[in-house]
C-alpha cells in the first residue's frame, strides 16, 4: 500500500514509518520544515511538504494514497494554552482527508487519546462513543469529538478507525510527559505525585504503538476503536518512586491544591485516575505488546541523561 502519514517525523511517526516500510508498504510522510523533511527522508519515506493547517494539501496527500495514518496534532499550540485552536485544526484536517477518501473503501486511521475517557474506572474501546457532559467540559473532549467524526466516515465509504494512545508512549528518546516529569523533579529536588499517588495512568512502548498503527491501516474494520495500551494503569506514586530512585531525590506527595504550581501545565493531568484496557483491540487484531513496561523503561538510564 502507498500510505500517507502525517506527523511522520514526530516521536510516534518516526517509529510508524519504518514499521510500515519493513512490512513492504510505500510511505509518504508530511513534513512542515526542512529539518522534518530530512528526518522523514532518513527513514526511507517520500516527503510531502505541508502542515495540518493546509486542508487542500492534506486532501491531495490522502487522495494520492491507498490509506492514511493521521498522527499530527499541534501539541505546541495545545500546551501553549490554546487547546481549542489545535483541536479545530485537527478537525479540519480530518474533514479534508475524509472527503478525499470518500467512496473509496480506503483506510483512515486517526490518533486520539485515552486520558479522561472514564475517570476513576477502567476505560474500554466502547467508552467515549457518546461523550457525556463531563467529557465535553474538558479540553480533551474536543479531540474526542473529532474521533467521533472520523468514525462516522465509515458511512461515506471510508474504512476509518480511531487509534487511542495513552498519555505516555515511552521509550529511548521520549521527550514527552515522562521526560518532562523528570525535568520537574530535577528542578524541584523531589519526585512528586498528587495526593496518595494511587491514581493510574496507562502506557505503551513506542514500538508497540507503531505496530498497532500498521495493523490498523492494514486490517482494522470500518468504525473500529483501538487502544494502544500495554500497561493498563501504573500508579503515579510508583512512577515518582522510580524517578526519585534514579535521580537520588526523595519522593513526596503534593497537595491537590498545589499541583499546578508544582507540575506547571501538567498539574491538571498528573492527578487523573484514567486506566484503560486493550482487551478488545488485542482480540480484534491479534496485537500483543512486547516492549518493556513503563516501570521497566524508567529503570533504564535514557530518561535521566542530561544533554
Amino acid at each position: 500500500m502507498r500510505i500517507f502519514v502525517t506527523g511522520a517525523s514526530g516521536w510516534i511517526g518516526s517509529a510508524v514509518v519504518p514499521e510500515l516500510i519493513e512490512a513492504g508498504h510505500e510511505v509518504v510522510g508530511l513534513a512542515r520544515s526542512d529539518a522534518s523533511a530530512r528526518r522523514v527522508e532518513a527513514t526511507g519515506a517520500t516527503v510531502l511538504r505541508g502542515d495540518v493547517d493546509d486542508p487542500d494539501g492534506l486532501a491531495k496527500g490522502a487522495a494520492d494514497s491507498e490509506g492514511v495514518i493521521h498522527l499530527a496534532f499541534q501539541h505546541e499550540v495545545a500546551f501553549g494554552g490554546d487547546f481549542a485552536a489545535a483541536a479545530a485544526a485537527d478537525r479540519r484536517a480530518v474533514e479534508a482527508m475524509g472527503a478525499a477518501l470518500a467512496d473509496s473503501g480506503r483506510p483512515l486511521v486517526l490518533a486520539s487519546g485515552t486520558l479522561g475517557l472514564s475517570p476513576g474506572r477502567m476505560a474500554t474501546e466502547e467508552d467515549g462513543l457518546v461523550p457525556n457532559a463531563e467529557v465535553r467540559a474538558i479540553p480533551a473532549g474536543l479531540r474526542m469529538a473529532t474521533a467521533l467524526l472520523a468514525l462516522s466516515l465509515r458511512a461515506t465509504g471510508v474504512r476509518s478507525s480511531v487509534l487511542r494512545l495513552p498519555p505516555t508512549v515511552h521509550g529511548d528518546g521520549d521527550h514527552g510527559f515522562m521526560a518532562t516529569l523528570v525535568g520537574i523533579a530535577r528542578q524541584r529536588g523531589v519526585a512528586g505525585y498528587v495526593g496518595d499517588g494511587t491514581n493510574r495512568w496507562p502506557a505503551v512502548h513506542r514500538s508497540d504503538a507503531a505496530r498497532l498503527a500498521r495493523l490498523a491501516v492494514e486490517a482494522a474494520p470500518a468504525g473500529s476503536v483501538l487502544h494502544a495500551v500495554g500497561d493498563e494503569g501504573v500508579p503515579f506514586r510508583e512512577i515518582a518512586q522510580a524517578m526519585g530512585r534514579h535521580l537520588g531525590f526523595p519522593t513526596a506527595s503534593v497537595a491537590p491544591a498545589d499541583a499546578v504550581e508544582h507540575f506547571a501545565f501538567l498539574g491538571h493531568l498528573v492527578a487523573l485516575d484514567s486506566p484503560a484496557t486493550a482487551a478488545i483491540t488485542r482480540e480484534l487484531l491479534a496485537w500483543e505488546p512486547t516492549g518493556p513496561s513503563l516501570l521497566e523503561d524508567l529503570e533504564q538510564d535514557h530518561y535521566y541523561r542530561q544533554v
